[in-house]
């Protein structure tokens, strides 16, 4: 399969490697109104990276655990919640500013700026700090998902520390950015290719790309990939096509 990035809506996407396994960033499937029909029902997932705990961003990973068995890599305590809630699983915790290595992908936790919890039939479970990840395999441009955040100027340190050519920037508002605090992390993030999300999904979020484009400077307006949703952007050692 070609390496590729396609965003499934909200603020989940889904990473095809080389050797054609998949890891899924926050997978919010079933009860997403962004997620086509056809996406809901996944045939494969071979790792689970979660930026924080929220149902728009965890609520599926229990069935995916159940049916997939793929290892789970997030914050050391929104592990140990998820594990006391679905009981089974394979949970590789971390904490931030920490890189793990699993199955030969290299994997980082940075701040964000947010609130996580897992909730279930019992009341919410504390989730940890909420978190960006950045993902490398050696072979593609490293991904740089921010989760669900304000924009922060250590986003310079994470631009120096890591250079991410690819990152995925929430634009929606009210529970993140909105489109002037985005188009200056994405000042200070210097990507070489920019993907939108957490927008259009509700009525309350920011319904169009159209305010975070024209906040951009002229240099950065040409790297954003705005993405349908189910539609692969090939995944390159460069960036994206």
């Amino acid at each position: 399969m070609t390496p590729s990035i396609t965003w499934f809506g909200h603020a989940t996407f889904r990473l095809i490697l080389t050797d054609g396994r998949v890891i899924f960033i926050d997978p919010w499937l079933r009860e997403n109104p962004s997620c086509l029909s056809e996406l809901k029902e996944p045939e494969r997932c071979d790792m689970i990276v979660l930026t924080h705990g929220h149902p728009d961003h965890a609520d599926d990973v229990p069935e995916l655990v159940k049916k997939f068995d793929p290892p789970v890599v997030a914050n050391y305590d929104l592990c140990m919640a998820l594990q006391n809630i679905i009981g089974k699983g394979r949970y590789e915790y971390m904490n931030t500013g920490g890189t793990h290595a699993v199955d030969g992908v290299r994997i980082t936790l940075t701040q964000a700026f947010h609130s996580s919890g897992v909730y279930n039939p019992r009341g919410p479970a504390y989730g940890g700090m909420p978190n960006g990840v950045i993902i490398c395999t050696g072979d593609r441009a490293c991904v740089y998902h921010a989760g669900d955040t304000d924009v922060f100027s250590d986003m310079k340190l994470i631009a120096k520390l890591y250079e991410p050519k690819i990152c995925i920037l929430p634009i929606g508002d009210r529970f993140t950015m909105g489109a002037k605090g985005a188009a200056l992390a994405a000042e200070m993030l210097q990507p070489v290719a920019i993907i939108p999300s957490h927008y259009k999904t509700f009525p309350i979020l920011a319904q169009s790309a159209d305010e975070f484009m024209a906040a951009l400077s002229e240099d950065m307006r040409k790297c954003v990939h705005l993405a349908e949703v189910g539609l692969p952007l090939p995944w390159t050692k460069h960036g994206l096509e």
